[in-house]
């Protein structure tokens, strides 16, 4: 099993910043693929955030462009993601994804799971 542990959620003033980080480990994770951040606001799509591959190649929401950055460790299988200038549409439970290359439990093999966080509240107040 694998999981992802995030941190760094919280309430911050609009124009604050805050820094959340996501840890993808288990016994059978070998290392991690696409690794990216999330969000969601009650009601409404789920909608990419920003994220890396495996390669460095990086995406960003539109609106977060120039405000976030993603970063990842691909040793150590961590993606950051710095939100500076934290605007109150920012608000939203966001949550780590990251696609793992972990053992196959039954053969001498690979699977490519996607496994996501539990999600962490950023309120951000005007």
């Amino acid at each position: 099993q694998v999981q992802l542990v995030e941190s760094g959620g919280g309430l911050v003033q609009a124009g604050g910043s805050l820094k959340l980080s996501c840890a993808a480990s288990g016994s059978i994770l070998i290392r991690t693929n696409d690794m990216g951040w999330y969000r969601q606001i009650p009601g409404q799509q789920r909608e990419l955030v920003a994220q890396i591959t495996s390669g460095g190649a990086t995406t960003y929401l539109d609106s977060v462009k120039g405000r976030f950055t993603a970063s990842r460790d691909n040793a150590k299988n961590t993606i950051d993601l710095e939100m500076n200038d934290l605007k109150p549409d920012d608000t939203a439970i966001y949550y780590c994804r990251a696609e793992v290359v972990q053992r196959h439990p039954d053969i001498l093999g690979f699977r490519t799971p996607v496994y996501w966080g539990q999600g962490t509240q950023v309120t951000v107040s005007s």
